[in-house]
Formats: C-alpha cells, structure tokens, sequence
C-alpha cells in the first residue's frame, strides 16, 4: 500500500471512531437538560437520579470523544500537509473557532455538571447542562461549517497557489451549510434516541427475565419512553432533511449524486434504482431493479426532471460508485426501520402497551446501533462521494498527502490500532458495567441482585465515576 492509502486508511479509522462519540454526546446533552427541567419543575428525586445516571454515560463518552479527536488534528500536518498548505488560510480559523468557542464553553460548564449539584442551586446547575448542550451544537456547527466549506467552497480566492479567504460570512454560511447541519444534529438525536431506547429495553427484559416486575423500574420505563418520543418525532423530520440536503447535492455535486443513484447517463424521467451492482469498468447497472420515473420525482420533485450522469464527466473525475451508492441505500434502509419504531411506539404507546410487548422490546435492543450505523454510512455517503477531491473542485486528495514514506505512515496505523484497541476496549467495558447496573439500582430496586444479597446503595452525591476518567474531558 502506498503512502496515500495508508494516509487515507488512518484518517478515516481515527474519524470513524471519534464521530461516533460526538454523534451519541450531542443528543445526551440535551436528553440530560429535559431530565434536569423535569426535576426543577415537579421536584420528584427520580428524575435527579435518572439524571445522575445517565450523566455517567455522559461523561465517559464525552471523555472518549476528546480523547479520539486530538488525534486527527495532527494528522493534518504529518500525512496531509498538501491540504494544511492550500486550505490552511480557511479552515484553519473555523476549526480554531471551534475550540475557542465551543470546547472551552464546554469545559468551563462541566465541572459544574458532574461534579457541582451539591455546590451551587439548582437552577445554575441546570444552566450548566445547557450551556454543556448547547457547546456540543455549537462544536457541531463549525466542525461542519468547515467541512461543508470543503465540499462547496465559496468566499476564497487563489493567491499564490494556495486558497486565502476574501468573505468570511459566505465562508462560514456555505450553501450546503443548513441542511448539513440539520440533518447532522437530526442525526445525533436519533442516534441518542435509539441507543438509550435500547439500553433502557435491555433492562426491563433482564428484568422480565429476573422475574422483577416492570412497574418497579420506573427510570428504564421513563428512559425508553422519553428515547421514544425522540424517535417517533425526529425521525420524519429526518427523512425531510434527507429531502433537502438531496436538493443540495444535485445543485452543488450531481457527480457525487450521480454516484449516490448509480445514474451512468443523465436524462429526464429518471427512474429510482432500488437495488443494482455498479460496474465502474462497463459503465453500467448489473442487475438492476428500478421503478420509472420514480427518481426523477424524489430527486427533483418533478416527474420530468433532469438527473446528472456520471458520463458527464472523465473517469478520473468521478468517485468510486460502489461504496457510495450501498451505503446510501443502508442509510436510508436504517431512516425507514426508524421510522417504523417510532410508529410502533405511537401505536402501543395508545394501546398502553410501550412497556409490555417482548416483541418490540427486542425490536429497540436491535435497533441500539442503528444511528451510529447511520452515522457512519452518512460519512461514507458524503465523504467517499466527494473524492477524487478533498476540496471540491480545487484540491485532489493525491495532492493533499505529505512527502512521506509508506513505511513511516503504516507504522503509525499500526500504533493507532493498537492505542484505540486498549483504550476504547477498556472505556467500552466500564460503559457496559455501568449500562448493566441500571439507573433504577440506585434507588433501591433489586433488578441484579441476587435474592439475600442486597446492594450497597451509592451515595447521592457519587457519581460513579473515578475522578481520573474525566482528565481527558476537562483539558
């Protein structure tokens, strides 16, 4: 493997395991400001230790996001030099917005939240979860402002080879900026509304399974039902974002949408491929099932409307189909399985029956991973679709890697592995351990314990978290 894959190897490891933290603590933020709400208005003390649990979660996956993220800004010099020194001048400065705005807002508010209930009233403390909260949109917002400016730069003029900005707020406020956004955040929320569902699932079947009673594990019930109201409501309103964010990409990238469609000719009446196997070589569809005219209607909105081909440009220009296209239709699969738990929530939601029905408790435990899936397959969808370009239309990635050799880049690949092996194998078991224990462990209901064997109850003021854990989180 030469330097380039190697380098591109790396990044997308390091970047696959960190935006899975981002994408779980955006939405928790705000899953712990309800919680906290909730108590300041009704003052019933199972929502403060719901909140006391979940806020361990919390700070352990946010303590691994910043631990997984620091690397990736380091590889920007030592494999993609080419990228520092043509796009430096832009991204530079939003990705260092990004750390003086967002990261010390969350730093300076965290402390407080894990550690300052005890220490300051409780409105301040519920400000601090906010302003926690709104840090990781905040964080959110200008990580993808700068990579939406990769994928539809605008504002910037070349200078000497390399890109220099000329209009800061075209710059920030990209076009495909929205909707990416949105449907990034949508995404986060889902992808906290399904893994709490899950988790709160597995702990009233282990229950069941224990021969407790459901009625006792009030904060798995109050847990799988809020994670359900989350789905139910944002999971449409994703698909809709979908929509938007499709319009956007036919605008600015109809290659990538080219790929995304396996759409070789461009014409009109295009028809929606469900399912084929892209033959780049051939430039065709292998077995393909389509409906007519369909894509035409979902991709443009008009029956008639043109969709680009992937013949409109040379080969060298074009991203590779295969992984974009299956990852979109896995995506979008995952978007529609969403939406039919959220409806079924509805419906045994009215029936009474959300917590009663074995079947559909298995359903949210399997659909744990779904928004990270999701996630990920988004990343791939958007990011594989733009190459061969690392900034649209301006920089090839073969010209983004640094002079280095492969030998030097496989070394730190293989240091990579090893590192995030130990350290996320580790943080995942004391997250399970946790999981496992329940919120309604700590406030006297027996689900784990065996018969005889009580359990000591925690403390109100512990939050169940070695003070060492959180280093990582608090610089």
């Amino acid at each position: 493997m030469d330097a380039l894959t190697l380098a591109r190897t790396q990044f997308a490891f390091s970047m696959a395991f960190h935006i899975l933290f981002p994408a779980f603590t955006i939405g928790l933020a705000s899953w712990l400001a309800s919680l906290e709400l909730r108590w300041l208005r009704t003052h019933d003390m199972r929502y403060r230790n719901l909140y006391r649990f979940w806020v361990k979660v919390f700070a352990l996956s946010f303590g691994l996001g910043v631990v997984s993220g620091i690397p990736m800004s380091y590889q920007f010099g030592t494999n993609w030099s080419g990228y520092a020194d043509f796009g430096g001048n832009v991204l530079g400065p939003l990705i260092g917005y990004e750390v003086v705005t967002a990261f010390f807002l969350e730093a300076s508010f965290l402390g407080i939240m894990l550690f300052g209930w005890e220490k300051v009233g409780d409105k301040l403390h519920f400000v601090a979860t906010c302003m926690v909260a709104f840090g990781t949109l905040l964080s959110a917002f200008w990580i993808l402002s700068a990579n939406s400016w990769m994928q539809t730069p605008v504002g910037y003029a070349i200078e000497h080879g390399v890109a220099v900005p000329v209009d800061w707020w075209r710059i920030v406020f990209s076009p495909s900026l929205p909707t990416r956004f949105a449907h990034m955040v949508m995404a986060a929320y889902l992808t906290t509304g399904l893994a709490v569902a899950g988790m709160s699932a597995l702990m009233l079947i282990r229950a069941r399974r224990q021969g407790h009673s459901a009625d006792r594990l009030w904060g798995a019930r109050t847990s799988l039902s809020g994670a359900l109201w989350f789905v139910a409501i944002f999971a449409p309103v994703q698909a809709f974002l979908g929509d938007q964010q499709g319009l956007a990409v036919l605008k600015y990238q109809p290659t990538k949408l080219a790929a995304i469609e396996g759409s070789w000719s461009a014409g009109v009446s295009k028809p929606l491929v469900l399912f084929a196997w892209p033959d780049e070589k051939a430039e065709r569809n292998r077995y393909e099932v389509a409906i007519p005219r369909l894509g035409s209607l979902i991709l443009t909105h008009s029956l008639g409307g043109r969709v680009p081909g992937l013949k409109d440009v040379a080969p060298d220009r074009r991203p590779p189909v295969l992984p974009v296209f299956f990852a979109f239709r896995a995506m979008v699969a995952l978007g529609m399985a969403m939406i039919g738990l959220g409806l079924w929530s509805l419906w045994l939601r009215a029936r009474r029956r959300l917590f009663d029905s074995p079947w559909f408790l298995w359903a949210c435990l399997l659909m744990t991973p779904a928004g990270f899936a999701a996630v990920l397959l988004g990343w791939v969808t958007a990011e594989v679709g733009r190459q061969p370009w690392v900034i649209y239309g301006l920089l090839r990635t073969a010209d983004a890697v640094s002079p280095v050799p492969a030998a030097a880049v496989g070394a730190s690949l293989a240091a990579f592995v090893v590192t995030y092996a130990i350290m996320f194998g580790a943080g995942t078991w004391f997250l399970l351990k946790i999981l496992l224990r329940g919120p309604d462990a700590d406030v006297g209901v027996p689900v784990d314990t065996p018969a005889g064997k009580p359990k000591r109850p925690m403390s109100a003021t512990s939050t169940g978290l070695h003070t060492g854990a959180l280093s990582g989180a608090a610089e």
